[in-house]
């Protein structure tokens, strides 16, 4: 049960990383955080693969369908219906948007069928100005699925016995090699959106959670474990590695695994120790943990309120609503940034509370009564 809540509560401090970076926190910290917080979550997928799966894997894969692709879709389509309709009232716009100066538009009809049809099929297309982060829905579906295949096609050879340590290194090593290839050809892969390279990264990552379970208490858990995984953290982003970007060279290929593996061994080993707390802060972490889906979902609507304050306390123009995913101006010096992750995280959750805790009981309860 301990090791459940430390692996809750790294989740719960990975998606709290992620709305900080997202907020754009000035300095080396953000490009550190950027450096781990999405391959944590795809190592803590493979934390949980059990080598029972290659007998029958039909349930792991109906698992993923159902846990990823179906509310990638469901929401996927729902910021796709009201994208228009967010230019109307004003959330969006045409002359604010990203740090690089890119901007979103209405969408036409042949616009909006096109971005159906990726949704539905490659699971692209989405708002990428309000669903952003769903890139990653995809990617841990498709490397889940791959791991999956990889590792029946390699246990039915006979030629790797030690499934324990010998399948998922292999796996490993054949991702890292793939990505290698990938970034020195600039090869992209036509059917999966965004060329690739986060979904194959996503199987080297998926395999490392799954050696790491294994050899979990060999390695032990120590904070000495955790401030060495900090300290290579931040020399990456001293040395300013990048994490699971779209177009990586060779370094970023290789810095990618150290810098990866590095934050979740400093994560997990703090979050290991904080399980032991068990006071409000721990509870909260594990609630956060166990509930990212919806911040995944909601952190970028909710900076909008926060953006509404911004532009009243600067007298900013009303249309900078718009920009992705925080108001950019004064961002490096003003602390804002530290509202948009309260506003990011905590909305989210307690939309979710009061659903599961007041509006879903009442449904249920309106429906057998008829």
């Amino acid at each position: 049960m301990q090791r459940n809540n430390a692996i809750s509560i790294a989740k719960g401090i990975a998606i709290i990383l992620v709305v900080i970076a997202h907020a754009e926190m000035p300095g080396m910290l953000n490009r550190a955080i950027y450096l781990f917080h999405m391959p944590l979550f795809f190592i803590t997928a493979g934390y949980f693969f059990k080598a029972s799966t290659a007998d029958n894997p039909w349930p792991f894969i109906v698992k993923r369908f159902k846990g990823l692709y179906i509310p990638f879709l469901k929401w996927s389509l729902f910021f796709l219906l009201i994208h228009n309709l967010l230019f109307k009232i004003g959330i969006l716009n045409e002359v604010y948007g990203n740090w690089t100066g890119g901007v979103t538009h209405p969408y036409s009809i042949h616009q909006f069928w096109q971005r159906f049809v990726n949704i539905v099929f490659s699971m692209g297309g989405y708002d990428e100005f309000l669903a952003g982060a769903f890139w990653f829905f995809r990617g841990l579906f498709v490397a889940s699925i791959a791991f999956v295949i990889l590792y029946c096609l390699l246990n039915s050879t006979k030629l790797l016995r030690d499934r324990v340590t010998a399948l998922p290194l292999a796996i490993c090593l054949l991702a890292f090699g793939f990505a290698l290839f990938k970034a020195g050809e600039g090869i992209r892969i036509a059917t999966l959106f965004q060329g690739g390279y986060r979904d194959t990264m996503g199987v080297l990552f998926f395999g490392v959670g799954v050696l790491y379970r294994q050899y979990e208490n060999r390695i032990g858990h120590s904070l000495w474990l955790a401030a060495i995984g900090a300290a290579i953290v931040l020399g990456g982003a001293a040395l300013r590695c990048t994490g699971m970007i779209l177009n990586p060279t060779i370094r970023d290929v290789f810095t990618l695994p150290i810098t990866g593996i590095a934050g979740w061994i400093m994560t997990y080993n703090i979050s290991f120790h904080l399980a032991k707390l068990k006071n409000i802060a721990t509870r909260f972490l594990v609630y956060c943990g166990e509930h990212t889906l919806y911040v995944f979902i909601w952190h970028v609507s909710a900076y909008k309120l926060v953006s509404l304050l911004k532009i009243w306390w600067y007298g900013l123009d009303p249309r900078q609503i718009g920009c992705h995913m925080v108001i950019h101006d004064y961002a490096a010096t003003d602390g804002f940034w530290i509202l948009y992750t309260i506003v990011g995280v905590g909305l989210p959750l307690y939309g979710y509370y009061l659903y599961s805790t007041k509006v879903r009981p009442f449904l249920q309860a309106k429906m057998r009564r008829h």
